[in-house]
């Protein structure tokens, strides 16, 4: 099985059971389809913006172990100003990453690799993200992180790109249909 089907297997299986989950009125934990929204997807960019200019105040007071989840968030809300161009409301970082895996595999959104590999949640022990980043400054007891001066630059450059590839793609006149696939 290709890593295409693969998606589309584990992807049909999270939109059932956010489906059945809230039918049963539980608050679901994957994808569920709804109204595509392009209002609620540029105040995501917004966000992403502030999130990303929030790293340059917390650089300016020394606040080195906030930075990573800015970054972090700085890409997941460009995810999420996409899927709700698209018509998909997600409460999984993991399923996230996947659906966006699985559009770009099928070619129906133009949206760079990296930021799609940098908010996937890995399982195997070397595989990292800015998942694993954003856990180890969050949750370590350490303010000051080198490491951050050290990706600062090469990381606001990052963002900004997949801000501006965000927006290409809500602001594009192209519509992005919906897999018929994903809902058998």
């Amino acid at each position: 099985m290709d890593e295409t089907e693969e998606l589309l297997k584990k992807l049909r299986e999270c939109f059932q059971r956010a489906k059945r989950d809230e039918k049963e009125e539980i608050k679901h934990k994957g994808l569920l389809m709804k109204n595509p929204n392009i209002e609620e997807s540029k105040k995501y960019i917004q966000k992403a913006k502030e999130s990303l200019d929030f790293c340059e105040i917390c650089k300016q007071r020394g606040y080195e172990y906030k930075i990573p989840e800015e970054w972090f968030y700085t890409l997941y809300y460009c995810a999420l100003a996409i899927l709700s161009k698209i018509g998909i409301e997600t409460r999984s970082q993991k399923y996230t990453s996947l659906i966006l895996q699985y559009f770009k595999n099928k070619n129906l959104i133009d949206y760079e690799q990296e930021f799609i590999s940098r908010i996937r949640v890995y399982t195997k022990k070397g595989e990292e993200s800015e998942v694993d980043e954003r856990e180890e400054a969050r949750y370590s007891s350490a303010i000051k992180i080198e490491k951050v001066n050290t990706r600062y630059k090469e990381m606001t450059l990052l963002c900004k790109r997949a801000i501006e590839q965000s927006e290409e793609i809500i602001y594009s006149n192209k519509t992005i249909e919906f897999p018929k696939e994903l809902l058998v």
